[in-house]
């Protein structure tokens, strides 16, 4: 019963924060009028600009900022107990992640829905935007290595959820093409599409031959493996994705990928409310709410700052930031629909991180096949024995999980963690675990598709300002822009995360430096937005703490990690994370002190 109190309790806060918080932001501090004309009609051209029923632009957002982030942060922070990452994911989320998310895109709405880098060059200076674009495309050159990692990889661990990925691209297209140009209604066409993908579903997790594997080329050399060309296939299909109309493909199929995702987190729900009525689900006899001695024994770094970094997605996130005034604000229709897009958004993947939570907890803990039993009576089939493998439940369940060092943590078994917790849940309302399992992979990898797909076409957008900015000619063609942010993507993709690591890990090379400058994006995003209500002699205090918060707690972070922590860059002699880390924290400060400048001198004309 306490698993079910703590995630509607969660709920109830997002809606009645969304009910009175944002709508206070909309009314009085950002003064929404819908008599506004927003860029999607002032601009329309139906290739980026294309005016958007509200409910297809949230599907689109929603799915483009939330990706694997709210589901890999929690489940490694609840390593330090399940506790502060839950009131992290509840109050950051409210009071700063969809705060940052609703200024960037309400700053876009009214500037022609330029990106948030050039946004800032007109906010604070020349020399501000041209640094911060540069900052910007590097972040989401390694989203996309990431992004398409993970997506490969669970591709290759879970196939089942390979067709119904693939399928829904076509699905996608057929209803854009009947919504957009034959005014088929958007209820009968999402219908339809949830009937195929939901057929598609079940053939695949019953049926191997609708669940096809990539075939390992390793004999010829070992950059053809699977998740390496898993991952060219992605990056291939990004590329179409970026530079196609947005109406034919990235905004429909974020949409379509936004009802399975609804469906998926629906019997989550379901699934937690039944085994939290029956008992079954037991949070606090599962995990521990606090585990700071354990976690520091087990190699993992002081809780403050590194919970709020690790987390990330799931309270605040700056790539949201170059979502929102990317392809958002080029879609929304009018301006009264930016709250819901921009802050509701926010607080419906800070839900989504929540059932993250709890599914890795109280999930967990309804039963786990024990890893090591499992390889033994497999090899004892083999030999006509009886099988000794079990499933273990409960709190043996959650340490099988998390009694590890902090090293051992890693993305895919993260993920693996919440595919296998999310489908207890829902094997709670008698779907089976098999089925239950390629339902939350097929979640797992339409989110991180969203993600990389639109992360690549808000690449080719921040190219193309840098072309304009530097007068470089070519990189403003999009089809052009696109190629290049593909290979800066691609040849990091191609690395290797460690002499060992397979190749496709190389964006791992460089994700120990994302999550504090992904949190010092978020901060600099709320400094200009800060600047923008002080130029408009707005109130900016509800913009100025949060970004205060989110400037000194990422270059905390991201300073221990270079110069104080035992294990960190200076002591591993990793100059290239030195080096990087060090360009971030440099260039943070120097924002900091270009809007100190700006605000200095706004006062002095008053």
């Amino acid at each position: 019963m306490s698993t079910l109190l703590v995630a509607f309790a969660s709920f109830f806060g997002f809606i009645v924060a969304y009910n009175t918080y944002g709508k206070f932001l909309a009314r009085k501090i950002f003064q929404l009028n819908a008599d506004e004309i927003t860029p999607s009609v002032e601009l329309r051209d139906d290739i980026d600009f294309c005016p958007t029923n509200r409910y297809v632009i949230f599907g689109h957002h929603f799915t483009a900022i939330a990706g694997t982030g709210p589901i890999v942060g929690p489940t490694i922070a609840i390593l330090w107990g399940w506790l502060p990452a839950l009131l992290w994911v509840v109050f950051g989320s409210i009071f700063i992640g969809a705060v940052h998310d609703f200024t960037a895109l309400v700053m876009s709405l009214r500037n022609k829905g330029r990106s948030i880098g050039d946004i800032a060059g007109s906010v604070l200076s020349p020399s501000a935007k041209l640094l911060l674009l540069i900052l910007l495309t590097f972040i989401l050159a390694i989203v996309v290595a990431v992004f398409g990692n993970v997506i490969a990889t669970t591709f290759k661990d879970y196939p089942q959820s390979v067709m119904p990925t693939v399928i829904s691209i076509p699905v996608a297209i057929i209803l854009g093409i009947v919504t957009h140009r034959y005014g088929i209604s958007l209820l009968t066409a999402s219908f339809a599409s949830i009937v195929i993908l939901g057929i598609t579903v079940g053939l695949s997790a019953n049926y191997p031959v609708f669940s096809f594997y990539m075939p390992s080329l390793e004999n010829i050399h070992e950059s053809l493996n699977p998740i390496m060309l898993w991952t060219w296939v992605l990056f291939i299909y990004c590329y179409f994705a970026s530079v196609l109309p947005v109406w034919l493909l990235l905004q429909p199929r974020d949409y379509v990928n936004s009802l399975i995702l609804y469906i998926a987190l629906a019997l989550i729900v379901a699934g937690l409310t039944v085994a939290g009525l029956a008992g079954t689900a037991d949070l606090f006899g599962t995990a521990p709410p606090l585990r700071l001695a354990e976690a520091k024994n087990a190699g993992a770094p002081p809780i403050f700052p590194f919970l709020f970094i690790t987390v990330a997605c799931g309270a605040v996130s700056g790539f949201h930031a170059l979502v929102c005034s990317g392809t958002s604000s080029k879609q929304v229709a009018s301006m009264k629909d930016a709250c819901f897009v921009g802050y509701g958004g926010m607080l419906l993947e800070a839900a989504l991180a929540v059932l993250v939570i709890l599914s890795c907890t109280a999930g967990i803990g309804l039963g786990v096949l024990n890893v090591k039993d499992a390889k033994l009576a497999a090899i004892e089939s083999t030999k006509n024995t009886q099988s000794t493998t079990e499933i273990i439940k409960g709190k043996d369940a959650w340490n099988l999980r998390y009694t590890k060092s902090w090293a051992e943590m890693n993305l895919g078994e993260q993920v693996g963690t919440f595919i296998e917790g999310g489908a207890n849940f829902i094997h709670c309302v008698g779907i089976p675990i098999k089925f239950g399992q390629g339902i939350i992979a097929i979640l797992v990898a339409c989110f991180a598709a969203t993600t990389i797909d639109a992360a690549l076409r808000l690449m080719r957008y921040l190219l193309q300002e840098l072309g304009g900015t530097l007068r470089i000619t070519p990189l403003r063609n999009r089809y052009f822009a696109t190629f290049i942010g593909l290979l800066m993507a691609g040849a990091l993709a191609l690395c290797k995360a460690s002499p060992t690591a397979p190749y496709g890990t190389g964006g791992l090379i460089l994700w120990p430096v994302f999550g504090a400058g992904n949190q010092v994006v978020a901060g600099l995003t709320l400094l200009v937005g800060s600047v923008y209500l002080m130029r408009r002699k707005i109130p900016a205090v509800y913009l100025i703490l949060p970004a205060a918060v989110m400037i000194i707690i990422p270059l905390w972070a991201m300073s221990y990690s270079i110069f104080f922590d035992p294990n960190g860059f200076v002591a591993k002699k990793n100059y290239l994370l030195t080096f990087i880390g060090t360009g971030i924290i440099l260039l943070a400060v120097w924002l900091v002190i270009e809007s100190y400048r700006v605000v200095s001198k706004l006062k002095a004309e008053e």
